[in-house]
């Protein structure tokens, strides 16, 4: 079984998001922020019907019902670093990162609206 995603420490969360906002590309400050957020939505949505893919840091299944153990999950939704990090810190909605086609989402519950953001 995989290890549980943890949350990263507040301050450095704080620089990482410094550093991506002033245009930075560092693959640290990406990893770091994704895994964070991914973590932060396993605590917040607690389940296994929806897997949340964002490579290539992690993924993690959240979301009460159905639960999978082999194959491909009931939902899957998958998007980029940047993407996701956007969503999680509202300076992106679900809607129009999925009509810009930045976000590929299937499946009963491969919504996140009711999710995000997360800070």
């Amino acid at each position: 079984m995989p290890a549980r995603l943890k949350p990263a420490d507040p301050a450095e969360v704080v620089e990482a998001l410094a550093r991506i906002a002033a245009g930075g590309d560092d693959r640290g400050d990406l990893r770091l922020l994704t895994k964070h957020f991914l973590a932060v939505l396993e605590e917040r949505a607690p389940g296994h019907s929806v897997e949340v893919r964002v490579p290539p840091y992690a993924a993690v299944q959240v979301i009460p019902g159905v639960r999978h153990t082999r194959g491909t999950p009931p939902a899957v939704i998958e998007t980029d670093a940047r993407t996701w990090i956007a969503l999680a810190t509202a300076d992106l909605t679900w809607a129009d990162a999925a009509t810009a086609g930045r976000v590929r989402a299937s499946g009963e519950r491969a919504d996140l609206t009711d999710h995000l953001p997360l800070i």
